[in-house]
């Protein structure tokens, strides 16, 4: 019978799926549905992934494997693979320092990293562990305009030089499964409480000495008695600007002198207003099928948009990246790169610094062995000829 590896030795780990199964493992079930559910029925959710699979690769034999070459430029940045390491909020209740190790697995691979405004360690604290990092700040769009200055003066001043807007979650998305988790707001099931008491090992990693981690971020800003994860969620929610648009966005492009990306596009007629307003970089991004259920996975989307833009703006795309072969399937039809979500969490939950490290040489190692399977030996060789599309 067929089963996934549970040990420590993750040179044992042979793929993302099987790196969440141990994050599946070791997670006590609120923690685990916060970071792998998806809003509503997760039609979105599966299709980010199931609509890669249906994406078949065309390829010629007979091509000498050297290894291929995988650097590129991700909006301006150069980049040892097309990835990184894109945003994600309350990382601590993974792994203790989640952020500062996801980081550092970044910088050791020499891809960028991009903080979330609500991550549990502060940029000043991701800056100071990872000193030459290519850091990349993300910005909500938060009522509070003092708010939003002070955290993009904080940014310039640690040499952030690219600052990523999600535009997509100003409203929570309706996350049925991960509400379920508690009683009221902020307070778990008893199942749930007993659940949380069945991991002694995650408590001991994640809980002790001082509970949940705070939110680093946004501390200098919190009453003195909500500092810390559930706490924030609050102050958060308040926060987050509804009417966020267009204007306000044009505005934060004169006010950012560094990159400016927008996150959360999937239609192609806002990928051409970030251009004419001046963006360097969008993301197809459905937030991992966490806010929009039913909405297009972000590799059906990809297409138009790269269209309706004819290259004169720079593309990531995350959601739904399991597989190197993902990666080639998104560069070939017009992404410089992927930003990795889920994939290097589960590494991270499994272990740290050290999980989130294999799932980037997983993905690394799949990626160079499937253009050597394609015959093709460069990244820019990549384009939608190598692909057959339903």
């Amino acid at each position: 019978m067929r089963r996934f590896y549970k040990g420590s030795d993750f040179s044992r780990v042979q793929s993302v799926a099987e790196m969440a199964a141990l994050a599946r493992h070791r997670l006590p079930d609120f923690a685990w549905e916060y970071l792998a559910g998806g809003a509503e029925n997760e039609q979105t959710l599966h299709s980010n992934e199931s609509d890669f699979a249906k994406i078949r690769l065309t390829s010629h034999t007979l091509v000498a494997n050297h290894p291929p070459v995988l650097t590129t430029s991700l909006v301006g940045s150069s980049s040892a693979l097309p990835m990184m390491i894109g945003p994600s909020g309350f990382n601590g209740m993974l792994w203790p320092q989640a952020d500062i190790a996801l980081a550092k697995a970044a910088n050791a691979k020499k891809i960028p990293f991009c903080l979330s405004t609500v991550s549990n360690a502060s940029m000043e604290q991701v800056r100071e562990a990872a000193q030459d990092l290519d850091f990349w700040f993300q910005l909500y769009g938060l009522k509070n305009a003092q708010l939003n200055d002070d955290l993009l003066a904080r940014a310039k001043a640690i040499d952030v030089n690219t600052l990523v807007i999600t535009s997509d979650a100003s409203v929570v998305g309706n996350r049925e499964w991960d509400r379920r988790n508690f009683a009221k707001p902020r307070q778990l099931t008893w199942r749930n409480k007993a659940n949380v008491l069945m991991h002694p090992n995650w408590i001991r990693r994640v809980m002790m000495p001082n509970g949940l981690p705070t939110i680093g971020n946004l501390n200098p800003y919190l009453p003195a008695n909500e500092q810390s994860a559930l706490g924030a969620i609050k102050f958060i929610q308040e926060q987050f600007d509804t009417l966020l648009d267009w204007e306000k966005m044009a505005k934060t492009r004169d006010q950012w002198h560094g990159k400016l990306i927008l996150k959360g596009v999937l239609h192609p007629d806002d990928a051409r207003q970030a251009l004419k307003l001046g963006f360097d970089g969008i993301v197809v991004s459905n937030h991992g099928g966490r806010q929009l259920d039913g909405a297009l996975s972000s590799i059906d989307a990809l297409p138009a948009i790269v269209d309706a833009v004819g290259g004169e703006i720079g593309i990531l795309l995350d959601s739904g990246i399991r597989r190197g072969s993902d990666i080639v399937k998104a560069t070939a039809l017009g992404a410089q790169g992927v930003m990795l979500g889920r994939a290097t969490l589960f590494g991270v939950a499994a272990g740290g610094q050290i999980g989130s490290t294999r799932v980037l040489d997983l993905l690394q190692e799949e990626l160079a062995r499937s253009l050597n399977l394609m015959g093709v030996q460069r990244l820019d060789e990549l384009t939608s000829e190598h692909l057959y599309l339903p």
